[in-house]
């Protein structure tokens, strides 16, 4: 029973030795945690813009990113209340630095010295350049696939017709584009007007970072109906009237300007107009309609004028002698006087007794 006893003792006692020993080892892992910090108290705060320092007035400076990603390491406290407040900075300071390329660290501040601060990316590559500004022509630009069949587009104004484009120098001398794409809803059958963005691209298509002014234009576009002028010829139906000559039947109208679709507009190659000479009987203007070829919509004229050139023929009556004094009709003789027979009348002859005293 005494040995029981005193092994129990010894149990507890050992069991109280172990939690002191355990007690001061855990307040000494804390305390270490406290001052030193681990691993397992850290956090990464995305997103934080960078402060860049340089002359803006004269120079760019390329391959800059508007934010890195900060990752902080201490005390659970510490890393809580910077996250929260975040009232530290990290920036590059340019202004000592040439036009060229550098690479440059990013610095920071108003971190606690408790914290182990890591910025991603740690370095940059940059280019400092000089800064120039270019007044450039906006080109308008639009998808003739949106225009209605049967219309075209018939021109583009911009306004303003130039912009301001501020950029590095490098970038300034690879602008081959500047355009300003206007959009609309398909089947447009009218003229309109919109804003559009300005775009500066490189030889590639590519857009430029630079800066433009102003940043919009507005685009004036003209749409008409689809048309083509064609020749037009007159010819003659039907047979001239008993009588009649059809010298010549010729129109001003030499030329006809038809609209419509231009999957039909542009195989005509000509328009001919019919001109029935059977019911023409003298010279004369006439008027004429122009058919409407299948498909067109409209002609720039519905009717021409025809001139017509004729000759009649005139008939001759019998039973009505020419008029006394007027010269017989062509191809017609006088009648001869029915006394004489062809023989000399008295007073034509000469008498003999003259001849001889003459002689």
């Amino acid at each position: 029973m005494d040995k029981l006893f005193d092994s129990y003792w010894a149990l507890r006692i050992t069991a109280l030795v172990l939690a002191i020993l355990l007690f001061f080892y855990a307040k000494a892992q804390l305390d270490d945690t406290q001052n030193t910090g681990s691993n397992a108290d850290m956090d990464i705060i995305t997103d934080v813009p960078l402060e860049v320092y340089y002359d803006t007035e004269n120079l760019i400076v390329s391959g800059l990113p508007e934010t890195v990603d900060v990752t902080i390491e201490g005390p659970v406290q510490i890393v809580l209340k910077t996250k929260l407040t975040k009232d530290f900075k990290v920036f590059v300071d340019l202004s000592s630095l040439s036009i060229g390329e550098h690479r440059v660290t990013i610095q920071h501040e108003n971190f606690s010295p408790k914290l182990d601060v890591t910025i991603d990316p740690k370095y940059l590559d940059i280019a400092i350049e000089e800064k120039v500004t270019e007044e450039v022509k906006v080109e308008p630009e639009f998808n003739n696939s949106l225009i209605a069949e049967g219309y075209e587009l018939t021109g583009m104004k911009v306004e303003p017709s130039t912009v301001f484009v501020t950029g590095a120098k490098s970038v300034i001398e690879s602008i081959s584009y500047v355009k300003a794409t206007v959009n609309s809803d398909k089947g447009i059958t009218e003229s309109f007007s919109k804003d559009a963005n300005v775009k500066v691209l490189d030889s590639s298509l590519n857009k430029l970072d630079v800066t433009i002014e102003p940043e919009t234009v507005n685009v004036s576009v003209d749409v008409k109906p689809y048309s083509r002028k064609v020749p037009l010829t007159v010819r003659q139906t039907g047979k001239p009237m008993d009588g009649v000559t059809i010298n010549s039947v010729t129109s001003q109208t030499k030329v006809i300007e038809v609209f419509g679709p231009k999957s039909i507009i542009d195989p005509i190659t000509r328009l001919e107009v019919e001109f029935d000479i059977s019911e023409i009987q003298k010279s004369g203007a006439y008027e004429v309609k122009i058919p409407l070829p299948n498909g067109v919509t409209k002609l720039s004229k519905n009717t021409i004028e025809v001139q017509a050139d004729v000759t009649k023929a005139e008939t001759e009556t019998k039973d009505e002698p020419a008029a006394a004094g007027q010269d017989p009709e062509p191809g017609t003789t006088e009648p001869e006087d029915e006394t004489n027979d062809g023989e000399t009348t008295p007073e034509e002859e000469t008498p003999a007794d003259e001849v001889n005293d003459t002689e």
